[in-house]
């Protein structure tokens, strides 16, 4: 649900937010906390940007996520759901019978109390994690692994659900959230129900001050910028980028140029994301 603000302010005239009714308000588990995971700055392992228009922010610890639910057959109990600093998706906290402690994304409809489990012939209740051949045809499914074991690699954002379309032998057919159609391995583990959250793309921020305090630092538009700092850079007055076609700041063709790697196979690809 959308919590719009009194517009006491400019900056609080545009905002919207996600209203968090249920959402534990205390301090997150200690022991799965880390620090120093984030704060790179945009910079890579040799001290270089390589994202840009990434810096300052807000300090965060991170939440350590079970993103491989390898606990098998050991039931665990939904102990409070919170916010998550570092993700769009909420996340639980779950008490597990032999004692651990983890987190785990929290899908739509999960609530204090409620129990889940890794088993291969589990309830395909919202939190249960099973194979992908166990999984029933039409059921929004998240935390979807790649390759078996490997832990999950995709739909783990806000309000993201993917959906099993049809099975053969060896391959499930699962319509993801971006409508890309792929195959995947049977053994490839996910979890079902559709991710918490989903009114987080209607959120708004108000006023670029919010946008600082989330590490996202002001883009300047090409044409903006001095010849020697942009190729869209100089000219007289307001120019567009003329009849050249767009470029990135190093010279390189900004849209439509193929910069995928010929050792990347797009064989389990049913339906390409981009093909509309």
């Amino acid at each position: 649900m959308l919590k719009q603000t009194k517009p006491t302010t400019n900056g609080r005239r545009n905002r919207v937010d996600v209203k968090e009714s249920g959402i534990y308000a205390g301090r997150p588990e200690r022991s799965l906390l880390k620090k120093g995971h984030l704060k790179r700055q945009g910079r890579g392992y040799q001290g270089h940007i390589t994202v840009r228009h990434r810096g300052g922010g807000v300090k965060r610890l991170y939440r350590t996520v079970d993103f491989k639910r390898d606990k098998v057959n050991v039931e665990g109990v939904i102990k409070q759901i919170e916010y998550d600093p570092n993700r769009s998706a909420f996340i639980a906290l779950v008490f597990y019978t032999d004692g651990e402690k983890r987190y785990v994304l929290a899908p739509e409809g999960m609530k204090v109390g409620d129990k889940i489990v890794h088993q291969e012939h589990a309830e395909a209740r919202p939190g249960n994690t099973m194979p992908l051949h166990q999984v029933p045809l039409g059921v929004p499914i998240h935390n979807l692994e790649l390759e078996p074991g490997r832990g999950a690699k995709l739909v783990r954002s806000a309000g993201a659900g993917a959906i099993i379309q049809s099975k053969d032998d060896k391959f499930a057919t699962v319509l993801l959230p971006s409508k890309e159609v792929r195959l995947f391995k049977l053994d490839c583990l996910a979890t079902i129900g559709q991710l918490s959250n989903q009114d987080h793309k209607n959120e708004k921020l108000g006023k670029a001050g919010r946008q600082r305090l989330l590490g996202i630092r002001p883009g300047v538009r090409g044409t903006a910028q001095h010849p020697a700092a942009h190729p869209h850079g100089g000219g007289e007055g307001r120019s567009g980028i003329g009849m050249a076609h767009p470029k990135t700041p190093w010279g390189k063709p900004a849209l439509g140029h193929k910069t995928r790697k010929s050792s990347k196979s797009s064989k389990m690809i049913v339906k390409d994301r981009r093909i509309k």
